[in-house]
This record gives C-alpha cells, sequence and structure tokens, in this order.
C-alpha cells in the first residue's frame, strides 16, 4: 500500500474539509499515480470530491461506520477488518490512501511508501499528516527540483517505510 498526499510545511493538509491549494501539476501526479488503481479514503474525503462524485477510472474504497451511501460506483468498508479483507483482493502496490488525516494515521504502518507533495508555505489548518521525517522507520530517498505555481513553490518526495506492518 502507497500513501499520497500534498503537504505544507508544518505537514498540513486541510482545512474545513477542504485542501490547503490545487496545483495543477500535484493534481495531474495525483491522477497519473492513482488512475486504473484502487483509492481507499475517509467519508469526509469523498464528501469533498467534486460533485461527491467517485474519482473516475479507479476503485473508490471508503472506510466509513456511517453506510448511508447511495452510490453503487463505491464500496464501503465499515471496519478495519472489512477494509483489510477487501483489500486482499489487489495487488498491493495498487493500493492509494488518498486521507483524509484519520486514515492517513491509521493506514500509514501499513504503507510501504509514501509520496508527498511538499509546498514551500504555511496555510492556516486543521488536518495534517504525520511527520515523517521524524518518523524514524520512514526514509525520504528522492526529491524533485523545486517546481513554482503562481508564486507557491513546491517539490516532489517520496518516502520509504523501512518495516511496513503487513495487511
Amino acid at each position: 500500500m502507497k500513501a499520497i498526499v500534498a503537504v505544507d510545511l508544518n505537514w498540513a493538509i486541510g482545512c474545513k474539509g477542504n485542501l490547503l491549494e490545487r496545483i495543477p501539476e500535484d493534481m495531474r501526479f495525483f491522477k497519473q499515480m492513482t488512475l486504473g488503481k484502487v483509492v481507499v479514503m475517509g467519508r469526509k474525503t469523498f464528501e469533498s470530491l467534486p460533485g461527491k462524485e467517485p474519482l473516475k477510472d479507479r476503485v473508490n474504497i471508503i472506510l466509513s461506520k456511517s453506510g448511508d451511501f447511495e452510490n453503487d460506483k463505491i464500496i464501503v468498508c465499515p471496519s478495519l477488518d472489512e477494509l483489510f479483507c477487501e483489500l486482499k483482493k489487489y495487488n498491493s502496490d495498487d493500493i492509494f490512501i488518498i486521507g483524509g488525516e484519520a486514515v492517513y494515521t491509521l493506514l500509514l504502518p501499513y504503507c510501504s511508501e509514501a509520496y508527498v507533495t511538499k509546498i514551500d508555505n504555511e496555510y492556516p489548518a486543521d488536518k495534517y499528516f504525520p511527520n515523517l521525517d521524524e518518523m524514524g522507520e520512514w526514509e525520504q530517498v528522492s526529491i524533485s527540483e523545486a517546481k513554482e505555481y503562481n508564486n507557491i513553490r513546491y517539490s516532489f518526495l517520496k518516502y520509504v517505510n523501512k518495516s511496513p506492518k503487513v495487511l
């Protein structure tokens, strides 16, 4: 399993149900990485998607105790046990955790890699991703050259978990 996320300098990921920033190249990278794959998210992340519609050309799995979804294009798992049972149907390299905060925190120990778009800015935020630089089991293995969009500097980083938990 892998995590994919955009964070600011404080590892913030969102505020009041919104992304901190919309950077076209980051959106393209997210789509390129997840197209044809499995994306796992929480209810609030699903509800924040445009039109509250599942991401196209991906298997959309929502981890949520509230099962009041009226969309046959998604798979809802009300518990971790049910999620893990569902995920065993797929190649673990094809599974991406896409948010939000609680789902990242819960599933990050099971991820072998994390793709992080690091935005060189600090934003008001109420949701955060765990700081991988402070977690001994995670190691940064690559960083892109600095890029810029609308005076916002950012880089693409890849981290590897040296000892991921097995599903």
